[in-house]
């Protein structure tokens, strides 16, 4: 655990908090100054020399009430188990988010520190997912997981969600993959609120991370912003399922800027959700089958795990399903159209359509509109 030298995370987050100073003049001042202890002695003509007068003058008075009692705040929850405060200037500031062109000055971790030096994979896609969507995102989490990557995601419903569950399966917490959350609050909330017991299981197994300072409440604009972060500590980014204007999209197109690799599982020509992953495609993005294309294009592997990867994604339910899935094909169809392809009357038909959904091997969707999942 690192050794917390209060008085230097004090400055660093009045620095953050200092009126008029965003992250691209933080920056500056600390390339013209060094450490933010430096830039508070400088005195108005030097800091005049960096910015304007309006912030110089900002720099130079005294920390407000309201940020004295923020710092005595987050000092607090940085001295409790379990709880960071990494800055740009720590030797545990994650590698790979020094790389990116706007690194947070400051960093809230709660949980494994260490997982933020791993090699990571993003696993990102659509809030209203489909059945298949989460089921591809906790199967191709899992085995990443076990073969030994840490799955990075912004624990929003959804994907995320499927993302985070399936790094944190129980037969992988001690393979040393587990998964980092990203969030776009303080570290002191949980957003959303149904996600409580997923984001105490992560603090717990794995890792929550913010670059916001504590109580920021959930504003929309700082979601697109954190993917970046999502992105940044990743060696690549798998999109699952995204429409064509989507926040994951964001994600991928920052990873791309970033250098990282780009993901996309491609699904059915008539799935909202698969419009935004074949556009990626399109764009050059690598379409992935299984957990094995992406282990092979980030050539990570442990003894073993290959074949593991491929067992588990690429397995068909074909033989045991019956004729009627084979009838059903991979595109959404009407129990009608179904019920002619395989001469089935009504009756027979919703019964085993039925039975088939119970099991998990396909969904209703509205309209009476089937679709397979396996």
């Amino acid at each position: 655990m690192p050794v917390v030298d209060e008085q230097a995370l004090a400055e660093w987050i009045r620095l953050e908090q200092a009126d008029g100073v965003g992250p691209g003049t933080a920056r500056k001042l600390l390339a013209k100054f060094g450490l933010p202890e430096n830039i508070f002695c400088a005195g108005f003509s030097a800091l005049h020399e960096v910015v304007p007068e309006r912030i110089a003058h900002a720099l130079i008075a005294p920390p407000s009430d309201q940020t004295r009692t923020l710092i005595d705040k987050t000092l607090a929850w940085a001295g409790q188990p379990g709880n960071h405060l990494v800055t740009l200037a720590d030797t545990h500031y994650p590698k790979a988010l020094l790389d990116i062109t706007d690194p947070p000055l400051i960093l809230y971790i709660k949980g494994r520190l260490e997982l933020l030096s791993n090699t990571s994979l993003a696993v990102v896609g659509s809030r209203n997912a489909t059945a298949q969507g989460v089921l591809n995102a906790q199967k191709f989490s899992e085995v990443m997981s076990e073969a030994g990557l840490t799955i990075v995601s912004g624990m929003a419903l959804g994907i995320d969600t499927a993302a985070h569950q399936g790094a944190l399966r129980p037969s992988i917490k001690s393979q040393g993959g587990s998964t980092v959350a990203v969030i776009g609050t303080g570290a002191d909330i949980v957003y959303p609120a149904r996600n409580r017991a997923l984001a105490h299981e992560i603090a717990d197994q794995g890792c929550l991370i913010s670059e916001y300072p504590l109580g920021m409440p959930a504003i929309a604009a700082n979601f697109p912003r954190r993917n970046r972060i999502i992105s940044g500590l990743a060696r690549g980014v798998l999109v699952v399922e995204a429409a064509a204007q989507s926040g994951s999209l964001i994600t991928a197109r920052m990873a791309l800027e970033q250098g990282r690799d780009v993901f996309a599982i491609p699904g059915s020509i008539h799935s909202p959700l698969s419009k935004g992953c074949h556009q990626l495609i399109k764009q050059g993005a690598k379409l992935v089958e299984s957990a094995q294309d992406i282990l092979e294009e980030l050539d990570h592997y442990r003894i073993g795990q290959p074949a593991t990867a491929t067992a588990v994604l690429s397995a068909s339910n074909d033989a045991g399903a019956g004729p009627l899935l084979a009838a059903m094909g991979f595109d959404p169809v009407d129990a009608n159209l179904l019920g002619e392809r395989i001469g089935m009357d009504a009756a027979m038909l919703n019964a085993q359509l039925l039975a088939l959904e119970l099991e998990g091997l396909i969904e209703m969707l509205p309209g009476g509109i089937y679709r397979r999942l396996t």
